[in-house]
């Protein structure tokens, strides 16, 4: 179960563990293709190139897998979708919910992965 995005996708926890060891700076936006989360995976695309330091990804919410993050202390109070990790040497750095704008999601990539 993945999102027709053209973004890589996290499919699995073996996945997500092997993404989270072989790469310092992740982004994975966990959502569905709704309102809130598209918006949030274009721009995620857009910066793939110009931020090539980070792996980008994206997780279907609704996949049983993506407990792994619904899960996260991070994510307790979240109440909107998606919920975007940011996560630096396996560590969570950042957490968001609900739509985000170019400018708050560079804001971000900024401040943890420069």
């Amino acid at each position: 179960m993945v999102l027709p995005t053209n973004l890589k996708h996290v499919a699995t926890i073996e996945e997500y563990n092997d993404i989270l060891k072989n790469n310092e700076n992740v982004m994975i936006c966990c959502g569905r293709m709704g309102p809130m989360c598209v918006p949030v995976y274009d721009v995620m695309e857009e910066l793939q190139e110009e931020y090539s330091h980070v792996e980008f990804r994206d997780m279907l919410f609704d996949n049983p897998h993506a407990q792994i993050i619904r899960s996260l202390p991070e994510a307790r109070g979240f109440m909107g979708l998606p919920f975007t990790i940011y996560y630096k040497n396996g560590k969570v750095v950042a957490a968001t919910s609900s739509i985000q704008n170019r400018e708050q999601i560079t804001e971000i990539l900024d401040r943890e992965f420069n």
